[in-house]
């Protein structure tokens, strides 16, 4: 796990050296400046873009940085203009200084402009690159004028962009930010900060790398953090071994109460999905009055059928069903179930009857636990698979209010309830009951498609049935069916592969996995 850390922590790291290792802040500067230049110029050379770059320079220290970039930009040959947003007397300390020098070197290959109008921006209409310097990791909340409107324009020019540390309006904490730097390649200084992978901040940051400040880093492991960013070595120690007196009760026994008539294609994926990942058995439990759509589809995959002549689940259907849930150790339960009144009540009966059984709820099982249902049933057993939209209306807020603080209700759900929680999403998020997130590092565009989730709930419930630890299922789960999407993508693009092809593919990404690690 790569730990991610708040602003606050990795500002610590800084008031450490320059406080108590009396390391001065221009000399941390000037650090990070010649190993942020040294990035850029290798990024620039592998793209075989030009040499003609763009720095927007705010007041604080993240204009500093921009202008010790350009300095040593402009010493390795590169042709430098300069959009500096304040004053000379507006400027930090250690930005003031940084900016003099430019000044005294009076260099031929910087041009410095001090921002009047929003027609200044076209400085840069004839340049290969632009950097972003104007805020940096301590700003927070909306972006003011002339902020606003300068980033408006910039995200217009089709020209490869590179924030330092964080891009402009994005919080580097909560990942959020209404209007932000659209940047190619964020270049992070000291520690990765935990906003740059997820929600906004993954939408924005592109590429992320990290480069040091001339301080020994290892000092930001005395700082307790609870947000991780999954490995694929992660994923690789939690595969489920294989003994060779295994067999298939053993392996992992797996119902899933799913489909109905009207909606039978999401239990088939799911229940297929169960032992493409290893488990040893997969029921699925299907309205009788539908048998005869998914019968021909499924081979290893058994089905039980439920009623007589209704088309969907409903609470006299569960004595029928008890021996089933009984004989599982895993329940997947959702998908395709539908939302009609009966149905909703016989999920909350199946979970309710069965307090210490193992569920991995989706889809439809999830809005039956809306309206503060889930505070009524026993939950630390489960396994949450909701997207964005679901998990707002689960717990009763507005999908923009969740937005602006994900990992903080996803936490608060978690330590609440007992349960894993997994937010689907680009990127998927884990939480568990202790406060911690585990943010998934795989997966592409390709994901969002009909019957993906769905493919989801079976692997996760076919792990949880062999691993038998929630958590582990759920990170081992979610970043190898990311991977296989990004298998996938390499070999058919992201347009392309379906749901059934990442069922079928699964075995490439524990392939994939042993050859890196085994």
């Amino acid at each position: 796990m790569i730990p991610l850390y708040s602003t606050s922590q990795v500002k610590d790291l800084d008031n450490f050296a320059i406080n108590k290792a009396g390391i001065p802040g221009i000399i941390l500067m000037e650090n990070a400046a010649i190993n942020i230049a040294e990035a850029i110029l290798d990024k620039l050379s592998s793209l075989k873009l030009g040499d003609r770059i763009g720095i927007l320079c705010g007041i604080g220290n993240n204009g500093g940085d921009g202008f010790a970039v350009a300095r040593h930009l402009a010493n390795e040959g590169c042709e430098v203009t300069i959009i500096s947003l304040g004053k000379p007397d507006e400027l930090s300390p250690d930005s003031r200084l940084n900016f003099n020098i430019l000044k005294n070197l009076n260099h031929p290959n910087i041009t410095i402009i001090n921002y009047s109008s929003i027609k200044d921006i076209k400085y840069f209409n004839k340049c290969d690159a632009i950097i972003d310097a104007f805020l940096g990791s301590g700003a927070h909340g909306s972006l003011k004028e002339p902020y606003s409107s300068i980033i408006k324009e910039i995200n217009k020019l089709n020209l490869f962009k590179i924030a330092i540390d964080i891009p402009t309006g994005l919080d580097a904490d909560k990942g959020y930010g209404e209007l932000i730097f659209k940047s190619h390649l964020t270049i992070t200084l000291a520690g990765y900060k935990k906003g740059l992978f997820f929600n906004d901040g993954y939408a924005s940051a592109g590429e992320i790398l990290k480069k040091g400040i001339g301080i020994d880093e290892s000092l930001l492991e005395f700082y307790h953090t609870d947000d991780y960013l999954i490995e694929p070595e992660d994923a690789f120690v939690l595969l489920p071994p294989k003994g060779k007196d295994i067999h298939k009760y053993s392996a992992g026994k797996v119902l899933t109460i799913a489909g109905s008539v009207k909606l039978p294609g999401a239990s088939l994926l799911t229940s297929k999905a169960v032992l493409n990942i290893g488990a040893g058995a997969s029921i699925l439990a299907f309205p009788k009055a539908g048998k005869e759509l998914l019968a021909p589809s499924l081979s290893e995959v058994i089905m039980q059928s439920y009623g007589e002549s209704e088309e969907y689940l409903v609470p006299a259907h569960i004595p029928s069903l008890q021996k089933r849930i009984d004989w599982a150790d895993v329940i997947a339960i959702g998908p395709g179930l539908g939302r009609d009144e009966e149905t909703q009540k016989a999920i909350i009966k199946i979970l309710k009857d069965n307090p210490s059984k193992k569920f991995v709820l989706d889809a439809d099982a999830i809005h039956a636990l809306k309206n503060g249902n889930y505070k009524k049933v026993k939950l630390n057993n489960s396994i949450f698979t909701p997207h964005h939209a679901e998990f707002s209306d689960l717990i009763g807020i507005d999908i923009n209010e969740l937005k602006k603080d994900l990992l903080n209700f996803g936490k608060h759900f978690a330590q609440e309830t007992g349960a894993v929680l997994i937010l689907k999403g680009a990127p998927s998020i884990i939480f568990n009951p202790d406060g911690e997130t585990f943010i998934n590092s795989t997966g592409n565009p390709g994901l969002a498609k009909f019957g993906t989730g769905d493919v989801l709930t079976g692997v996760i419930a076919g792990l949880f049935a062999q691993i038998k630890n929630p958590e582990d299922a759920a990170v081992c789960g979610v970043y190898l069916h990311s991977l296989t999407a990004d298998l996938l993508e390499d070999k058919m693009t992201e347009y392309s592969y379906t749901a059934s092809d990442i069922i079928n593919y699964l075995f490439e990404s524990i392939k994939f996995l042993r050859k890196s690690f085994a």
